[in-house]
């Protein structure tokens, strides 16, 4: 089974082939940090902390970049606005980011590199560019020099005549052509500023990138991934700066995400329709959002609404429920190290089938199906009188293996019941067994309160926390 995944840059699915056999390099922009993350930040955030952890089960090493824009003019017109440093305003909005995303079951990445601790990287990356001709200063800009990079629109795949047409650009008579970027900005009376050859002043967007996979990963690295709106013009301004300077490709791999709508409407501020993780969390569970944002794949555009979430959280209800009673029926199962042969042959076939659609371009909702293919076989099991533990211990270590890359399980730990709603189900069950219809229901109400449903089975009670 060989991963397969689309690359942006050639528009097919390509064998994956790293640069160095059993290491992965992998780079994915982060965040601007001058506000909380909405929901549409959620979705690469969530997508690539899966290839990411499917890499990892594949015995992979993977080094995981992802990068904080600490300084830029949002963050200065932010900063102005809440009378705080930028520095003090990117301190805020990183803790809440990674505060965010772990709610959200996101793995730490390797490293975070900020702007702010790679300023002279990037003062040395643009000097680079100057000295070959692909960058020239301004009245203390520097800008790239897009016409001499005979390349540029590869990852887009438009040329500089279409991309005229295609884009907004402001009139500049600092530029020598409207489709060059600035490298370096000249700072602003009372703004934030490095000193530069250029004189004094702040990186432009693209180039902090360019600097930091470099330094942090090398001339060339496996995958680098992004939100589809990055394609351009960030990740082909990076491509620019970068291969000018190295003359190497700078990813062998781009895969970008495609967008999240709300209710079949682009999420944007004129709308007023973008929602905050942190808000959203109060309301489901991190899980659900997770399961939902996996429940299509990444290339295709995904809709948020009530009702899609409703489906995703009864769909990860049948997968949470399947877990919880087989850890519940192995209090009471036979124990034996014997698992019936054409089990273990369903199991592995299961397991093999996630992994083929993993494989194909990072398939998660047909990954999600495997899944689903296990929980049927697992209560088809459980639906017997008598269960043997190891049979049990097959299903719920498949079903955590599944999870270590969807990540889609209750981040809780196991609670054990307490005296009082022990006493109650005994005491429920000697209701029923004397024929106290009433108490047994009081008593199975009072339990929901609790969060605690109960589910009567020939084989006894089950029970499953809300």
């Amino acid at each position: 089974m060989t991963l397969r995944m689309y690359n942006t840059l050639t528009r097919k699915k390509e064998e994956f082939v790293p640069l160095e056999p059993g290491k992965v390099k992998m780079y994915v922009c982060g965040p601007t940090v001058y506000n909380y993350i909405h929901i549409g930040n959620g979705r690469p955030v969530i997508f690539f902390d899966v290839v990411r952890r499917f890499l990892e089960s594949q015995n992979y090493e993977v080094t995981y970049i992802t990068n904080f824009t600490d300084v830029d003019d949002k963050m200065i017109r932010k900063a102005e606005e809440m009378a705080v440093s930028v520095p003090e305003l990117a301190e805020t909005f990183i803790a809440a980011f990674l505060e965010d995303i772990q709610t959200l079951g996101v793995h730490e990445a390797t490293l975070n590199p900020r702007v702010t601790e790679n300023i002279q990287e990037i003062i040395e990356f643009i000097a680079a560019l100057v000295e070959k001709d692909y960058a020239y200063e301004a009245r203390g800009d520097v800008y790239y020099r897009t016409t001499k990079f005979a390349e540029y629109g590869k990852l887009s795949h438009q040329n500089l005549e279409e991309l005229q047409y295609g884009i907004r650009i402001e009139v500049d008579d600092r530029k020598e052509n409207p489709q060059d970027f600035v490298l370096w900005k000249a700072a602003k009376p009372g703004e934030i500023y490095w000193d530069s050859p250029w004189g004094q002043g702040r990186p432009g967007w693209h180039i902090e990138c360019s600097a930091m996979v470099r330094k942090y990963l090398g001339e060339t690295i496996d995958i680098h991934g992004g939100g589809q709106d990055l394609t351009f013009p960030h990740h082909e301004c990076e491509i620019a700066q970068t291969e000018a300077v190295t003359g190497h490709p700078m990813a062998n791999y781009w895969l970008h995400n495609a967008f999240l709508n709300i209710d079949n409407e682009k999420m944007s501020k004129s709308l007023g329709n973008g929602i905050l993780i942190r808000d959203l969390v109060k309301q489901i569970k991190p899980e659900v959002f997770r399961f939902f944002m996996l429940s299509a794949h990444y290339r295709n555009p995904l809709n948020f609404s009530d009702e899609s979430l409703k489906q995703a959280a009864n769909a990860l209800e049948r997968i949470q429920n399947a877990n919880d009673n087989l850890k519940h029926r192995l209090a009471t199962a036979s124990i034996s190290s014997e698992v019936e042969a054409a089990l273990k042959e369903r199991v592995d076939a299961i397991a093999k089938q996630f992994v083929e659609k993993m494989n194909d371009d990072f398939n998660t909702p047909d990954a999600i199906t495997a899944v689903f293919d296990l929980v049927a076989e697992a209560n088809l099991y459980l639906q017997q009188e008598r269960v043997n533990a190891a049979a049990l211990q097959v299903f719920l270590d498949q079903l955590q293996v599944f999870d270590q890359t969807l990540g889609i399980l209750s981040q809780q730990a196991d609670e054990l019941l307490d005296e009082e709603i022990e006493q109650l189900i005994v005491d429920r069950t000697e209701a029923r067994k004397s024929k106290n219809w009433a108490r047994a229901d009081e008593i199975r109400d009072l339990l929901t309160e609790k969060g605690i449903f109960l589910e009567d089975t020939p084989q006894g009670i089950r029970w499953r926390r809300k």
